[in-house]
């Protein structure tokens, strides 16, 4: 398959997506949206979104089973479409400008290539596995050690998983005060690939959901960042728990700090 071809083809899929959100973008009534479940919202954006994605990405290949968030979720052992058709819906219908598409191309567990778009930017990250990853074109460089006291960390809240709510709020005190800060951005999708990229250095979050993470995943791998689950495990798409994520160096002391927080299950 040539996946130069199929890349090419998905970011125009991404920007032809994107135009289509932006159209509605701060034109939808404040409290919009429907509650999938507490503090988790859809729109008719999200949905007919996903629909572009899904009818644009199964031209692409046909025969590709399709994981999205709202309409379909069939996986196989070949190829399948991972996607999030709007990862930040709440900053979406709220009228903050920081969402993403998030698009990934799996062959069984194998990420091959990934794309995710900023809209309101048309920042854009893509990557064909073992041939580098890239940000608005520009090859992006493997990342430097460095400790987490000179880290900027991503994380995200976790509303799926109140009964981590305690364990939660501890590790973050003290990350807090073990690195530069903590930045809860509202996209795991962008803030994954912003550590691939450098601006964040680490990222730790529990009860991602594949669509969240699988086409950032493969960013991490082409720039040389450590990822796993809270206890050191690989970091399994559709059964893993937790993820943290950084630097060479920041990502194993905060991974050290997520463990002794969350325990041995995460």
């Amino acid at each position: 398959m040539d996946l130069h071809g199929v890349l090419e083809k998905v970011k125009s899929l991404a920007r032809t997506t994107g135009e289509y959100q932006l159209s509605h973008f701060r034109f939808l009534d404040h409290g919009s949206g429907d509650a999938k479940t507490e503090m988790e919202y859809v729109s008719h954006v999200d949905v007919q979104s996903e629909h572009i994605l899904r009818a644009g990405l199964l031209k692409i290949i046909p025969e590709a089973d399709f994981f999205g968030e709202e309409t379909l979720q069939t996986r196989g052992t070949g190829y399948t479409w991972v996607v999030d058709p709007l990862d930040g819906t709440t900053n979406f219908l709220s009228g903050l400008d920081h969402w993403s598409i998030s698009i990934a191309l799996l062959y069984g567990d194998e990420i091959l290539l990934s794309v995710i778009m900023k809209p309101c930017s048309g920042e854009t990250f893509c990557a064909i596995r073992n041939l580098g990853a890239y940000h608005n074109n520009q090859r992006m460089k493997q990342v430097p050690r460095l400790p987490l006291g000179q880290a900027l960390v991503g994380t995200g809240f976790p509303y799926r998983s109140p009964d981590t709510s305690e364990a939660f709020f501890s590790c973050a005190r003290e990350v807090l005060y073990a690195s530069r800060g903590i930045r809860r951005t509202g996209s795991a999708a962008l803030d994954l690939c912003y550590v691939a990229a450098g601006f964040l250095q680490a990222f730790f979050e529990v009860d991602l959901m594949p669509y969240d993470a699988a086409g950032a995943l493969l960013f991490l791998q082409e720039t040389g960042c450590g990822f796993s689950d809270f206890s050191g495990r690989l970091y399994s798409l559709f059964s893993s728990r937790a993820l943290v994520a950084g630097f060479p160096g920041s990502y194993e002391e905060l991974r050290e700090i997520c463990s002794r927080h969350y325990g041995d299950e995460f």
